[in-house]
């Protein structure tokens, strides 16, 4: 059945979901409170980098089926998928979904659908509904439907993983959760797993929480061969070479929207009971600081040294800088070694953030950037540092933070 359907924050996950629903026979309003995203999306032009996305995008906005626009529409079912970063006391920042929920409060008739795809702390879906009691005070709450359903795909192959990944659907009311599921069974061919609100909101950040601690594994077991001598990249190797067992790979930190931040959502809710979490979060961040000193130890007593970072995006093959460890790598050198050049290699964007460009890091590309360089630091895995010739590296010391070329 065809539904007018509002989509609430137009960014990597948002602008994918309306466009799928759109592709999928629904009639879409696309909004964002930035004006250059609704121009280029009101254009058909894709504001990031994923793959299937652009055309898809230019297919729908071209046919009528999903429009953009800064102004909250009226709508039968609104989804929310805006940010919730964290506080500097690692709590979530609902400001966003709060604004967002007030603003779709002021439209509401009764009898609409929303559905909250932010991740979020256990008990967000429930605030939403206290949020919008408040706000409209004349309304009759128990005709409103609210749902949870938070997105678990992997940037670079999102359109794909829409259609294709099992959905955690939890409502306030089994009926809203029943309500919600129709929602995204118009394009997920994945299980539909109903749940209540709290517990798919728990799901989220558990599959996050998870990943994470096996990371910091992993990190912590950087740090031990470290001192002791040993290669780790060789010992995890013949480590998951036991049947059951499956160590993960080392790296600079763990950057990303999800798992560096979710984690912190459930230690925030049951700060007493998520001491291993907790631990884990600290050992993943802790990692940048490590690199950072062996970097700086490399080129002591070099005069005016030439450091070349290899990736900036917060995981392999994407454009995507949010919470990446390789950026906060690379501008701590550049800040704490003044009298050196720090230059960047990122072949996925035409331009460095500002943070780094004030620092005086310039982006390069990689032939150019490892001319004299005394210090190599690869921080992302990119495949095209793969197949990178050795030679360019000439005497500079090489900090491989992913394996990359560890044969």
């Amino acid at each position: 059945m065809k539904s007018r359907i509002a989509v609430i924050g137009l960014g990597y996950i948002g602008l994918p979901t309306a466009t799928i629903l759109a592709k999928n026979g629904q009639s879409v309003v696309g909004v964002d409170v930035s004006a250059p995203i609704v121009e280029a999306v009101s254009a058909g032009r894709l504001p990031f980098v994923e793959p299937d996305l652009a055309d898809a995008l230019a297919d729908v906005v071209a046919d009528g089926s999903l429009i953009a626009t800064s102004e909250m529409p009226e709508a039968e079912v609104y989804i929310l998928a805006v940010p919730t970063p964290f506080l500097a006391d690692k709590s979530a920042d609902m400001a966003y979904v709060e604004s967002a929920t007030r603003s779709i409060a002021a439209k509401l008739r009764g009898g609409e659908l929303l559905i909250l795809e932010s991740t979020s702390p256990p008990g967000s879906t429930e605030q939403m509904g206290a949020w919008i009691a408040d706000a409209r005070p004349d309304l009759d709450l128990s005709t409103i439907d609210l749902a949870h359903c938070p997105e678990r795909v992997l940037p670079g192959q999102i359109m794909a993983e829409l259609v294709t990944n099992d959905r955690v659907v939890g409502g306030i009311t089994p009926q809203a959760a029943e309500r919600a599921a129709d929602v995204y069974r118009t394009f997920c061919k994945g299980e539909i797993l109903i749940t209540d609100a709290r517990t798919a909101e728990m799901a989220k950040l558990t599959e996050n929480a998870f990943r994470d601690v096996n990371i910091a594994f992993a990190n912590e077991l950087s740090l031990i061969c470290e001192r002791l001598g040993v290669d780790v990249w060789e010992l995890i190797e013949l480590t998951n070479h036991h049947p059951r067992v499956n160590v993960l790979q080392p790296g600079p930190g763990v950057g990303g929207h999800c798992i560096a931040v979710d984690p912190w959502f459930i230690v925030a809710a049951a700060p007493e009971e998520s001491k291993l979490i907790s631990m884990a979060r600290q050992v993943n961040d802790g990692k940048p600081e490590h690199v950072i000193h062996q970097v700086i130890d490399s080129v002591a007593g070099i005069a005016n040294p030439r450091i070349a970072t290899l990736g900036l995006a917060f995981k392999k093959n994407v454009d995507d800088l949010r919470g990446s460890p390789a950026i906060q790598i690379t501008g701590d050198l550049a800040r704490r070694l003044p009298d050196a050049t720090v230059v960047a290699v990122e072949p996925h964007v035409d331009a460095l953030p500002e943070s780094l460009a004030d620092l005086g890091v310039t982006l390069e590309m990689v032939d150019d950037a490892l001319k004299g360089a005394d210090a190599v630091v690869l921080l992302v895995d990119h495949d095209v540092f793969a197949d990178l010739d050795r030679e360019l590296l000439g005497t500079a010391t090489v900090h491989d933070t992913r394996g990359l070329w560890k044969s």
